[in-house]
């Protein structure tokens, strides 16, 4: 089925790509970080759905649930329940552009350098073939990974830990303001340590003389 010259996978793909593009360049150039969130989340959404036109199923799931289902409903709500100045941080937006020009445009010198016409396009990279009823894509995805990539997917293990060593570490810092209980304390208490009985002489206040002999005060002012 073809459409001005065109498949219906490559309209697809155009328009996902479109939408992608789209949500990509809204995350960085909104001013509200929700709407930024969201647009993340659209942006995860249709490179699932590019995924699935390259017969990739695992992956497709995999990026939905675990980016759009746990990581990015979780940056939401972060950013939701912080109270995030906006003025205060893009008041050293200018300080840092002089760097961040060159390191940017670096970057995308580089990303056009990889993703050319020298290693991408339709006499580069074929159409995905037709795979038998019982294809399992997982099952090919953790055989390249293990074998082939099996250096790297470790690197980036060892590079999660670190990552994940260092944020615990970082906010598990000791505050002097922050007030905690010790369970194991609190299981060792006594009765001695929680009572203490004092005995004190009784004091007995002198009443006066007046409420003592009450009938000699009446003669008296007789």
């Amino acid at each position: 089925m073809t459409f001005f010259g065109l498949h219906f996978q490559d309209i697809v793909f155009y328009a996902l790509a479109i939408i992608l593009l789209f949500a990509a360049l809204s995350v960085i150039t909104t001013r509200n970080p929700v709407y930024a969130a969201l647009y993340l989340v659209l942006a995860f959404f249709t490179a699932a759905g590019i995924w699935l036109l390259l017969e990739a199923e695992f992956l497709a799931i995999a990026l939905v649930l675990v980016y759009v289902g746990a990581v990015m409903v979780l940056f939401l709500f972060v950013v939701m329940m912080l109270d995030i100045n906006l003025d205060k941080l893009r008041e050293g937006f200018w300080n840092a552009l002089p760097i961040a020009l060159p390191v940017g445009g670096l970057m995308a010198v580089e990303m056009v350098m990889i993703v050319g016409v020298r290693n991408f396009g339709t006499d580069k990279v074929l159409a995905p073939a037709a795979h038998a009823a019982d294809y399992s894509n997982t099952a090919e995805l953790g055989r390249v990974l293990y074998t082939d990539y099996l250096l790297a997917f470790e690197l980036a293990s060892v590079v999660l830990l670190v990552a994940i060593v260092a944020a615990i570490a970082l906010t598990l810092r000791d505050r002097k303001a922050s007030k905690f209980i010790d369970p194991a304390l609190q299981v060792m208490v006594k009765k001695s340590d929680r009572i203490r009985i004092l005995k004190m002489a009784a004091v007995v206040e002198e009443k006066s003389q007046e409420l003592s002999n009450p009938s000699e005060n009446t003669k008296e002012r007789q």
